[in-house]
């Protein structure tokens, strides 16, 4: 249907619709409870809050699917509303960080070498061309590589004063907004930070960096576990991890420490699952050979034995080096195999985070007590 055809939505329809949706086990609807509020409609994307009284109710995930089913039937099967239900609980008065980003994704790895800023971009890149409003936030703060990945190596942020206070416009390619502490470094010289002062330059590209709205921020990690980790886990409240792998045994083993990090009962981060990087090698010249030159589906087989989902499957082509060293992202050219591979990582990274969306409450900031 046309945009000019299609009928405008007001909140009425959408308050309408979720007087259908009875709490369960009894006769008040959600609306009468007083639940949805924060309602925004954007052409026929619709977002609200759903508010509960407690985050261990029951019924979480049931009202959210209820109030999805209920949004498609009586307001228009074609309009925008999975994953745009934010569960809210009426005593939670802490100050919200980054309020107008829905999901913070912290993308990790147990050690280096296994491309993980390359699969931070170009999932990125993947995420924004399947129509989401994305942000990058590079804190691999001693080796900050997004910046010529995107191209932008000679470009820096500008600053901007919103309500009197001094923030920082993050550049934009490629419908990904990012920032990274090698615009503000010598690129020619080490980065050479004791812990604390990491932290800060962290904590500063958070709260300072002007994202507006987004659906998915995704934050790029150092690898292994680091005072970085932990600033990110305390500062905001990451919705969950993405853990990028490479199939040998060397790898996979760091892996099981970098999923038990953030699973531990101090950090309690979900984690969405494992990309199996440089999962085969695939010459140009044979683009059906796959030659498995780090093994064969080591991360496919951690996943199963972690009982997490395998996100995806990339593998090793000139192109992604290429593009990475160019500032073209191969994720952006979608109709290539490896830009394929991208798109269904991207797509189940959604579907992960709208799954832990709806079965889990929102995930807090850490607080980790110094005894």
């Amino acid at each position: 249907m046309a945009e000019s055809q299609r009928k405008l939505i007001v909140p009425k329809d959408v308050t309408d619709a979720l007087r259908t949706v009875k709490y369960p086990g009894s006769d008040e609807d959600v609306v009468r409870l007083e639940m949805p509020q924060e309602i925004r409609i954007a052409g026929q994307r619709i977002s609200f809050s759903l508010v509960f009284q407690k985050s261990n109710d029951p019924n979480i995930e049931a009202l959210v699917l209820a109030c999805e089913e209920a949004i498609k039937i009586y307001v228009g099967a074609e309009v925008e509303i999975e994953d745009n239900i934010a569960v809210k609980f009426i005593h939670d008065m802490e100050r919200p960080v980054l309020p107008n980003v829905k999901n913070i994704i912290a993308i990790a790895s147990g050690k280096g070498g296994v491309g993980k800023s390359t699969v931070s971009v170009n999932l990125a890149v993947a995420l924004a061309n399947s129509g989401a409003k994305v942000g990058l936030l590079d804190a691999d703060i001693f080796g900050p590589s997004i910046p010529k990945m995107f191209g932008a190596e000679g470009d820096r942020p500008a600053g901007i004063k919103i309500n009197e206070r001094e923030m920082i416009n993050p550049l934009e390619k490629y419908g990904v907004k990012f920032l990274s502490v090698g615009f503000f470094v010598d690129t020619d010289s080490a980065i050479i930070w004791r812990g604390p002062m990491a932290s800060n330059a962290l904590k500063q590209l958070i709260s300072e960096g002007n994202w507006g709205e987004l659906d998915y921020l995704l934050i790029d990690l150092p690898p292994g576990t680091s005072d970085i980790h932990l600033t990110m886990v305390q500062s905001v409240p990451v919705t969950g991890a993405v853990i990028v792998t490479t199939p040998q045994d060397v790898a996979l083993a760091d892996v099981v420490r970098g999923a038990s990090m953030f699973q531990s009962k101090s950090i309690d981060v979900p984690v969405l699952g494992i990309v199996e990087n440089m999962a085969w090698f695939t010459p140009a010249e044979l683009p059906e050979n796959k030659y498995y030159i780090f093994g064969k589906d080591g991360g496919k087989n951690l996943a199963d034995k972690l009982g997490l989902p395998l996100l995806g499957q990339i593998p090793i082509v000139q192109s992604i080096r290429e593009g990475g060293d160019s500032g073209n992202p191969i994720a952006n050219e979608s109709e290539t195999a490896t830009g394929v591979s991208f798109a269904e990582v991207a797509t189940a990274v959604k579907h992960r985070v709208h799954l832990r969306n709806i079965q889990m409450a929102p995930t807090k900031k850490v607080k980790i007590s110094r005894k």
